[in-house]
C-alpha cells in the first residue's frame, strides 16, 4: 500500500521531462493529460487517493462475501451474467483460483481490436485516464493493478494496442491489450524498441499482475481510450483554430478586404463568446495592417468566406468549450459498471430492492451498484459537433483560397500568376476541393451506427473512438487545406505589395509571412505544387509543436 501511495519515477534518467503530475482521481486536467502523453511527465498517486482505492477494494470483497450477485465479480458478463463464477463466504484459495482464471479469460476473450496500432501518446493517455478514474474510487480494483498503470507510465512501458473495434459503450475490445501486457502477454514498446511484454516488464523491473475480483472488468469496461483520443484531439483542434485565424487574416490582406465585421461595435451586436474571441485575435494579428487605411478601390463587402470567419471559427470554439467541460468530468469520475460507492448507507425508508446493494456492517461500508456510467454520450455529442464545426471551417478556407485566384475580386493576376507565361495556382484548385471534401466526409455522424451485441443486451452505443479518430483525420486534412490557403495568401500579398509585404501587413500576419517564406519561397515561376504543399503542411505542424502564435508580432513561443 505504501508503494501505491508514493509510486513515482525512480531515477532522473527515466524522466524525459522535468515535470510530474499528482493524481487524486478528481482534478486531472486536459493539459496534464497532454503533458504525460506527449512529454512523458511522471505521475504520482496522492496518498488520499491510494487510501480510497484500498478501501473501495475492501468494500467490494466485503460485498462479495455476502453472496450477492455482482456482475463481473462473482457472475459472468454480457449475456453470461447468469453464470456463477464463485459463491460467497470467505475468499478461499479455490475461490481465488476461480476468480483469477475468470479474469484471465475475460481479458483474452475481450481482446478483439483491429486496425492500425494506436499512437504512443494515445495509449499513454488512455492508461493515465483509466488510472485517474479508478482513483476516483468506483472501480474496486486491486491497488497492485493501479501500481502497474503508474509504473507503465513512469518506466516507459507502452503496450502495443490496435486502435479500432470499440462501439464506444466502454472500449471493451481495445483496453484488454493493456491488461494483457500487465500480465506479461502480448507486445510493448520500451526504450524505443518493440519487444515481448515479458521482456518489457523484465527490463522495467516489473512483475506481472494477477487480476482478481473484478479487476479485469475494470480494466476493460472504461471509456479511457475514447476519452484519450478526444482529449488529445481537442488539444490539437484548439491549436489548429488559432492557425486558421492567422491564415484567414493573411488571406484578408491578400484580398484587400474589410475589417468592419471584426470591429468591437459590430461584435457587440451578437456577442457569442467564441465569435468575440476570434474577432479579437484576428484584430490583434492585423494590428498595423494597411487594411486600417481607407482605400477607394476596396469593395464595400467581401465574399462570405471572408466576412464570416469570426462567426464560423467562433462557433467551433464554442463547441470545443463544451467538449472541454464534458471531458473534464469524464476523466475525473467513475464510468465503472458495477460501481463501488464508499461511505453511503441506505435511507431509513429504503426498500428491500435498494437495501440489497449496501454493506452496512464491518470496517468499511458503502454500496456496490449496477451502473450505466459507461455511456459517454455527454462528451461524444459535442465531439461530433466539433467535427461538424471543423467541416464549416474547412468550407470557408477552401472558398477563401479559390476567391484569391479570382482577379475580379482581388484585382491581382489570374490564379495569382507571377507573369511571364506562368500558369500559377490554377490546377491546385482540384486539391483544394478534394481536401475540403475529405474534411466534410469525416464530419458525418456515426454516433448511432451500432448493431446490437451480447445477445441483444448491449443494443446501443456511441462509437466514441471512431468519432475521435475521424476528428483526428479532420485535423490532418484541414492542416493541409490551411497550408494550401497559406500558399495562396502569401502569394497574394507578395503580388499586392511588390515593394515588400512586411511594411503593409499587420504585426502578427507579417510575422507569419516572414516565417512561412523561410520555408516556402515566393512563386516567381511555375514549380511543383505538391512539394510546396508538403513543405507548407510541415510548417504548420512544426509551428503547432513549437506553440508559435504570431498574434502579437514576432515569433511568439
Amino acid at each position: 500500500m505504501a508503494l501505491l501511495a508514493s509510486l513515482m519515477l525512480g531515477t532522473a534518467a527515466q524522466a524525459a521531462a522535468d515535470c510530474s503530475v499528482t493524481l487524486d482521481g478528481k482534478s486531472l486536467t486536459a493539459a496534464q493529460v497532454v503533458a504525460v502523453a506527449r512529454q512523458d511527465c511522471a505521475v504520482a498517486i496522492a496518498p488520499a487517493a491510494a487510501q480510497r482505492v484500498a478501501r473501495a477494494y475492501d468494500l467490494l470483497l466485503a460485498y462479495a462475501r455476502l453472496d450477492r450477485p455482482v456482475y463481473g465479480l462473482n457472475r459472468g458478463v454480457g449475456l453470461n451474467k447468469d453464470q456463477t463464477i464463485f459463491q460467497g463466504g470467505e475468499i478461499s484459495p479455490e475461490v481465488r483460483r476461480l476468480s483469477e482464471q475468470f479474469n484471465r479469460n475475460l481479458l483474452h476473450s475481450h481482446s478483439a481490436a483491429y486496425g492500425a496500432e494506436a499512437p504512443r501518446d494515445v495509449t499513454r493517455a488512455a492508461m493515465l485516464i483509466r488510472l485517474n478514474t479508478a482513483l476516483f474510487g468506483g472501480s474496486g480494483m486491486q491497488p497492485a493493478v493501479l501500481e502497474q498503470y503508474a509504473a507503465f507510465l513512469n518506466r516507459d512501458v507502452t503496450p502495443v494496442m490496435l486502435g479500432e473495434g470499440s462501439v464506444g459503450q466502454a472500449d471493451i475490445t481495445i483496453l484488454p491489450q493493456i491488461g494483457l501486457v500487465m500480465l506479461g502477454e502480448g507486445e510493448a514498446w520500451h526504450g524505443g524498441s518493440r519487444m515481448s511484454a515479458a521482456r518489457a516488464l523484465s527490463e522495467a523491473g516489473l512483475a506481472p499482475v494477477r487480476p482478481f475480483g473484478k479487476d479485469a472488468l475494470s480494466m476493460v469496461s472504461s471509456n479511457a481510450y475514447g476519452a484519450a483520443l478526444a482529449v488529445l484531439t481537442a488539444h490539437d483542434v484548439r491549436a489548429l483554430l488559432a492557425q486558421a485565424d492567422a491564415v484567414a487574416a493573411l488571406s484578408l490582406e491578400g484580398l484587400d478586404g474589410n475589417l468592419a465585421p471584426l470591429l468591437a461595435p459590430v461584435q457587440a451586436q451578437r456577442p457569442y463568446a467564441g465569435q468575440r474571441q476570434t474577432a479579437e485575435r484576428m484584430l490583434s494579428l492585423l494590428r498595423g495592417s494597411a487594411l486600417w487605411r481607407r482605400d477607394a478601390q476596396r469593395p464595400l463587402q467581401d465574399p462570405l468566406s471572408f466576412r464570416t470567419v469570426s462567426q464560423v471559427h467562433g462557433a467551433a470554439r464554442d463547441q470545443l468549450a463544451l467538449l472541454d467541460r464534458q471531458l473534464q468530468l469524464q476523466i475525473n469520475s467513475s464510468d465503472d459498471n458495477p460501481t463501488v460507492v464508499l461511505d453511503v448507507a441506505p435511507a431509513a425508508d429504503a426498500s428491500d430492492y435498494e437495501a440489497q446493494y449496501y454493506v452496512t456492517d464491518g470496517p468499511v461500508r458503502g454500496a456496490v451498484m449496477p451502473s450505466a456510467g459507461f455511456d459517454p454520450s455527454a462528451w461524444v455529442l459535442p465531439l461530433q459537433g466539433t467535427a461538424v464545426a471543423l467541416s464549416q471551417v474547412a468550407q470557408l478556407s477552401a472558398q477563401r483560397t479559390l476567391r484569391l485566384t479570382d482577379p475580379g475580386l482581388t484585382r491581382l493576376p489570374r490564379f495569382l500568376s507571377p507573369g511571364n507565361g506562368a500558369i500559377g495556382y490554377g490546377p491546385i484548385q482540384k486539391t483544394v476541393s478534394s481536401l475540403a471534401a475529405d474534411v466534410r466526409a469525416l464530419a458525418g455522424p456515426v454516433v448511432t451506427d451500432v448493431q446490437p451485441q451480447a445477445g441483444n443486451i448491449e443494443d446501443v452505443g456511441t462509437n466514441a473512438p471512431l468519432t475521435g479518430l475521424r476528428v483526428a483525420g479532420q485535423v490532418a486534412a484541414l492542416t493541409r487545406l490551411l497550408a494550401v490557403e497559406l500558399m495562396h495568401g502569401a502569394q497574394a500579398v507578395d503580388l499586392r505589395y511588390p515593394q515588400g509585404p512586411a511594411a503593409a501587413l499587420g504585426q502578427g500576419t507579417a510575422s507569419l509571412w516572414r516565417d512561412f517564406r523561410k520555408q516556402v519561397p515566393y512563386m516567381a515561376q511555375d514549380r511543383r505544387n505538391d512539394t510546396d504543399v508538403i513543405a507548407a503542411t510541415a510548417f504548420l505542424g512544426q509551428a503547432r509543436a513549437d506553440k508559435t502564435v504570431w498574434a502579437d508580432g514576432g515569433t511568439a513561443r
